[in-house]
């Protein structure tokens, strides 16, 4: 009988070591990881250039808390702010956190505009995390089950809805942010409709309300560029960044531009372990290896190569709703329920994927895959689609 709390369906399978995009269990069976430890390892498993960062680093220093300067964390802010085009980052150790301070940063920002509850707009089917404030601002009665009182201060509106954000805003005149995530991947892989989010900056222009974007997904290259905002040409207030950023070692980032860098000063918000030396090191690894090897541009070509192939091998598929995809956040909707999928795909494909909204497959391979590993994906995915169905 296990000892930990159980908070987890855990599948009957325990790993003890991976290389690139393959994983071996207990029993030497090898696995081929299409959904990166949801959306971490896009450089894959044991990558040499992270491997030795890591091991480089634990040799020389791994804490001495944010109240004295970090080399490796200076480094790192600058250039995501380099890579994003904003001006500054508030380091933490996960993607809850990063939210929690961009929440923060929302509440501070009408607190000063005089606003006695600041609200912020978020959407519906919306994930922000499971801390409270950001499973409140979660578009999902699941995740609230059980968790009331909710924190007070958010307003839903549709995803994907730019009328019913502007309606919103001229509804309510304490609003201080707009929060959303440039694709919904828990919610579905939904995509919105082109023009959405630059709708979005302008309407938190016209009413100078923070637009503020959750990335932690879709960032880091996934969708084919830095970050997904990047392909709408738009910059926003805050972004929050986590997940790919340290390829398995947990550090997440609240990034803000010129309006609100300062909002957050000495006191009002801080760490213990975000931003440490390791996870910094482990972080600059990944972006400078993701530089080196042009892999945001190739997520492109891979997410199309692997759609294209789904939608060849499934097109004459009676239950296919839709194939969709940014890059490689790739989404299969069916017409029923498939989350047993997931154990199938492992027990008879020796595959890792995931069912996110019931009956969405989500894939998120490594982005270091290769054509033959894309070729594999979709020739086994996709009879097991076909078997499920019949």
């Amino acid at each position: 009988m296990s000892n930990t709390m159980h908070t987890y369906a855990r599948l009957p399978v325990s790993f003890t070591h991976g290389e690139g995009a393959w994983l071996w269990d207990a029993d030497g069976r090898r696995y081929l990881d299409a959904l990166s430890g949801i959306a971490v390892c896009s450089l894959g498993h044991a990558h040499p250039a992270v491997t030795q960062a890591i091991t480089e680093q634990a040799g020389k220093l791994l804490h001495t808390s944010n109240l004295y300067g970090i080399e490796s964390q200076e480094a790192l802010a600058q250039q995501l702010c380099e890579l994003s085009g904003m001006s500054s980052v508030f380091f933490c150790n996960s993607g809850a956190e990063a939210n929690e301070a961009a929440i923060k940063i929302a509440r501070r920002y009408g607190n000063a505009r005089g606003y006695t509850v600041p609200k912020v707009i978020v959407m519906e089917n919306a994930f922000h995390g499971r801390t409270l404030a950001t499973l409140s601002a979660t578009g999902n009665p699941k995740v609230h089950e059980g968790f009331a009182p909710l924190v007070e201060g958010f307003i839903r509106v549709p995803f994907d809805d730019a009328d019913a954000v502007a309606s919103a805003l001229e509804n309510n005149n304490d609003i201080a942010a707009i929060l959303v995530e440039p694709v919904q991947g828990e919610g579905g892989v939904h995509i919105p409709s082109k023009g959405y989010l630059t709708a979005l900056r302008e309407l938190a222009d016209k009413h100078e309300v923070l637009l503020m974007l959750d990335e932690i997904q879709t960032g880091i290259g996934r969708t084919g560029q830095w970050f997904a905002h990047q392909h709408e040409g738009i910059t926003p207030d805050v972004m929050s960044l986590a997940k790919a950023l340290g390829n398995g070692l947990p550090i997440g980032a609240c990034v803000c531009n010129d309006k609100t860098a300062n909002i957050l000063q000495p006191g009002s918000h801080g760490t213990t372990f975000g931003g440490n030396p390791l996870a910094c090191r482990a972080a600059l690894a990944v972006l400078t290896t993701m530089q080196s090897e042009q892999l945001v541009p190739a997520a492109t070509q891979l997410g199309a190569q692997i759609c294209a192939g789904f939608s060849e091998a499934l097109k004459d598929t009676a239950g296919i709703l839709n194939i969709r995809h940014l890059g490689l956040m790739i989404g299969i909707e069916l017409d029923r329920p498939c989350a047993e999928l997931v154990g199938l795909a492992l027990e008879q494909k020796h595959m890792l994927i995931n069912v996110t909204a019931g009956n969405t497959i989500r894939l998120l391979p490594p982005m270091i895959i290769d054509t033959e590993q894309v070729k594999l994906i979709v020739a086994s995915l996709s009879a097991l689609i076909k078997d499920f169905i019949k």
